[in-house]
């Protein structure tokens, strides 16, 4: 029986330290409170669902001024045309005219030379405005109606148009040509020349100008 007593009793004391080892452990955790969680990095989503600070901070690829190969490129940078072939001005040609008719034409013929005397090439549409002016009026040129298209005019170089108009050979006195007007094509500044065709032209029933323009390139030096 002592012997029960003793082994019960030990059992006992056993008991009571487990409990008190256990009690111990509780409040010690309680007071270290819980173990933080551990971080995680965010990954966005390949639905698109990223944060705004992530899509502020993008590459910048198609903002504007900026090529798909990231490399900026210049707003406003052209091709250089306009800067080969800018319109003829007035101001930039030397106009002269002199006489062209060949032999045996059933019409004389003034050839009309522009010469490009400014910085750099130009360009010329297809008619200039021309104007005879007569002992009874002013007559304005009628374009023979070819269209070539525009012609570029290089530094230096000339270029030139005919003006047709009927010879006087019905033996009168006809009508006296006193000058001749030249406008370059798109131009509203003209340029007087003295007319160094035929004196006169013969006397018509006024139905219309008998003066005829043909486009720029139509004649050549000397007809």
């Amino acid at each position: 029986m002592r012997v029960h007593k003793l082994t019960f009793a030990a059992m006992a004391v056993a008991a009571g330290l487990t409990l008190t080892a256990c009690q111990n452990g509780e409040d010690g955790a309680a007071a270290q409170g819980p173990a933080p969680a551990a971080s995680t990095p965010s990954t966005p989503s390949s639905g698109g669902g990223s944060s705004a600070g992530s899509a502020n901070q993008g590459s910048g690829k198609g903002s504007a001024g900026t090529s798909s190969n990231g490399k900026g490129t210049a707003a406003g940078t052209g091709s250089g045309d306009s800067a080969k072939g800018g319109k003829c001005r007035t101001d930039d040609l030397e106009i002269t005219a002199s006489e062209s008719t060949v032999g045996g034409d059933a019409e004389g013929t003034v050839a009309v030379q522009l010469k490009n005397r400014g910085s750099g090439d130009c360009t010329l549409s297809e008619y200039a405005g021309v104007d005879v002016k007569t002992s009874a009026g002013s007559l304005s040129a009628k374009r023979t109606g070819e269209h070539p298209g525009p012609a570029v005019l290089k530094k230096g170089t000339s270029v030139y148009f005919g003006v047709n108009y009927p010879l006087n050979t019905s033996g009168g006195s006809g009508v006296r040509i006193t000058g001749l007007v030249v406008t370059p094509p798109d131009e509203t500044k003209s340029v007087s020349l003295a007319w160094p065709g035929a004196a006169t032209l013969p006397v018509t029933d006024g139905s219309g100008s008998p003066i005829k323009v043909g486009p720029i390139g139509s004649a050549g030096q000397g007809g």
